[in-house]
C-alpha cells in the first residue's frame, strides 16, 4: 500500500482520492451525528430494550460509517482510478470501528453495575493488542505471507492435529461466541426483568436458566468450531457428575433448594423472615443462598437449604404491620383510669402508629411495687424496624406521667432482723470441758486410771 501511494504520490489521481476520502469522512461525521442525536432522544422508547447505547454509537459509529462509505467510494472509483489512498484509509477505519465494537459487547458482559471487572481489562488489551496487529500486517502487505507461515507451524495435542492458525483462529472463535452468548443472555435477563406480567421469582429463574443455556450452547459451538469432538464428553461429563454428588452434596443441596424457593414462591424478595432467630427482609435470592438484611441493617447470607428444611416465619405473607407492647408500672395510689386514659393519648398521634384498631391499655396485673399497665398498638410496616416508634410512645408517656403527676414506683424492701438489738445471743453457751490440744502428742501421755495406780 505505501508503494502504491509513493508511486501515485504527486498525480492528479492522488487529488482526486484525497478530494474523495475528505467527503466521505465529512459525511460519515455527519451521520454519526445526527445517529447519536436521535439515539440520545428520551421520547424513543424503542431504542431503550437495545443494548447498542449512546456510549457505543458515540465511539464505534464513526469508524463504521466512515470505513463504509470509503469502501463504496472505493469500489466506484476503482474502474475509472487507482485507489491505493482508500485502500490504506479503510484498514484503520475499520479496525477501530471493530476495538470500539467489541469493547462495547465486553464492558455490557462484564461491567453491567459501572465496577471494574478484572476481565474486562484483559479482554480490551487482548483484542486491541490484535486488531492492531492485523492492521499493521495488511498496511505493510504481509498478511498473507504471515498467515501462510502459521499455517505451516503444526503439532499434535492428543489425537488431534493442530496448526498455529488453527489453535490462534480456534482461541478466537471461543472468545466471540463466548462474549456473545453471555451478552445474549444479560440483554434477555435485562428485558426479562422490565416485564410488569411476571411473578418476580419466575423471572429471576427464567432469566438464570437462559443465560445458563447460552452459555452451555456457546461452549458446545465452540468446541466443535475448534474440532474438539464433543462426544467424547459424555463419559467425561458422567464422571463428573458422580464426583459432584459425593463431594459437594451440600453444594449442590442449596442450588437445588433455591431453585425450589424461586419455583414454588414461597419467599419473595422484600419479605420479612424469622429464621433460627434471625429477622430481617430478603433483599437477595440467589441459586446458593439468600441475603437477608436484619432489623440493624446488617446483610447476612444465608444457605437455601437451610430455608428449606427450617422452621421459617414469614412475616409479610399476609400482614405488613406488627404488633408493639409498651409496659409501665404505676404506684397504687394513682388513678387508673386517669393513667389508662393517658396511655391511650401516648401512642395517638405518634407516625406509624395505626389508629385502627386503636392503641388500647390493659390493666395487666397487681405487683408487689405497683399496678401493672400495658400498653399495645399496631405498627405499620413493622418490618423497616419498630425500635424507634416504641421509644417515641415511651417518651410520650414519661412526659404525660410528669405533666400530670404520675408516679412510676420504686423497689422498696424491707430486712428485719429477728432478736435482741446488738447482736448479743439469746442463751449464753457454756463449756464442761476444755477443747483438747490438737497440736499436742497424747500417744506417750499415760491414761489417767494407771497413773492413780502407781502412786
Amino acid at each position: 500500500m505505501f508503494s502504491d501511494i509513493a508511486r501515485d504520490f504527486g498525480q492528479p489521481v492522488m487529488l482526486w482520492q484525497v478530494a474523495i476520502l475528505l467527503a466521505t469522512l465529512v459525511v460519515a461525521w455527519l451521520l454519526a451525528r445526527t445517529l447519536r442525536r436521535r439515539i440520545a432522544r428520551p421520547q424513543l422508547p424503542r431504542y431503550q430494550s437495545l443494548r447498542f447505547g449512546m456510549e457505543s454509537l458515540d465511539r464505534a459509529a464513526f469508524p463504521l460509517i466512515g470505513a463504509a462509505l470509503v469502501w463504496l467510494a472505493r469500489a466506484t472509483a476503482d474502474e475509472f482510478m487507482d485507489t491505493a489512498l482508500l485502500d490504506l484509509a479503510l484498514v484503520p477505519l475499520a479496525g477501530i470501528g471493530l476495538i470500539y465494537i467489541v469493547f462495547f459487547f465486553a464492558r455490557r458482559v462484564f461491567n453491567r453495575d459501572g465496577g471494574q471487572h478484572p476481565w474486562l481489562f484483559l479482554v480490551e488489551k487482548i483484542v486491541s493488542v490484535v486488531v492492531w496487529i492485523g492492521m499493521v500486517l495488511t498496511l505493510l502487505g504481509i498478511q498473507n505471507a504471515v498467515i501462510a507461515w502459521m499455517d505451516s507451524v503444526s503439532f499434535r495435542v492428543g489425537n488431534a492435529h493442530m496448526t498455529i492458525l488453527s489453535l490462534i483462529t480456534g482461541l478466537l472463535w471461543v472468545g466471540v461466541t463466548m462474549i456473545v452468548a453471555m451478552w445474549l443472555g444479560s440483554s434477555f435477563e435485562d428485558r426479562l426483568m422490565r416485564s410488569k406480567t411476571l411473578d418476580a421469582n419466575l423471572k429471576v429463574v427464567v432469566a438464570r436458566v437462559g443465560r445458563a443455556a447460552f452459555v452451555l450452547a456457546a461452549i458446545l459451538i465452540s468446541l466443535s468450531i475448534v474440532g474438539i469432538d464433543i462426544t467424547v464428553l459424555g463419559v467425561f461429563g458422567g464422571a463428573l457428575g458422580v464426583g459432584l454428588g459425593f463431594g459437594m452434596q451440600k453444594i449442590a443441596s442449596n442450588y437445588v433448594s433455591g431453585f425450589i424457593i424461586l419455583l414454588d414462591r414461597s419467599l419473595r424478595i422484600g419479605d420479612t423472615i424469622n429464621v433460627s432467630g434471625l429477622q430481617g427482609r430478603v433483599t437477595q435470592i440467589r441459586t446458593r443462598y439468600t441475603v437477608v438484611r436484619g432489623l440493624d441493617g446488617i446483610e447476612t447470607l444465608i444457605p437455601n437449604e437451610k430455608l428449606i428444611t427450617d422452621v421459617v416465619q414469614n412475616q409479610s405473607s399476609y400482614l405488613t404491620r406488627g404488633y408493639a407492647r409498651a409496659a409501665v408500672q404505676i404506684a397504687y395510689t394513682s388513678d387508673v383510669e386517669q393513667v389508662m386514659t393517658l396511655l391511650a393519648q401516648a401512642a395517638a398521634d405518634v407516625p406509624r402508629v395505626l389508629r385502627e384498631p386503636a392503641p388500647t391499655p390493659f390493666l395487666v396485673g397487681f405487683g408487689p411495687d405497683g399496678i401493672n399497665l400495658e400498653l399495645g398498638f399496631w405498627i405499620e410496616d413493622a418490618a423497616n424496624g419498630t425500635g424507634g416508634v416504641r421509644s417515641t410512645v415511651n417518651r410520650n408517656i414519661w412526659r404525660l406521667f410528669s405533666e400530670h403527676g404520675i408516679t412510676i414506683p420504686l423497689a422498696q424492701r424491707e430486712v428485719r432482723i429477728v432478736g435482741p438489738a446488738g447482736g448479743a445471743m439469746p442463751h449464753p453457751i457454756a463449756m464442761s470441758e476444755p477443747v483438747p490440744d490438737a497440736t499436742a502428742d497424747t500417744s506417750l501421755r499415760p491414761a489417767d486410771g494407771a497413773a492413780n495406780d502407781g502412786r
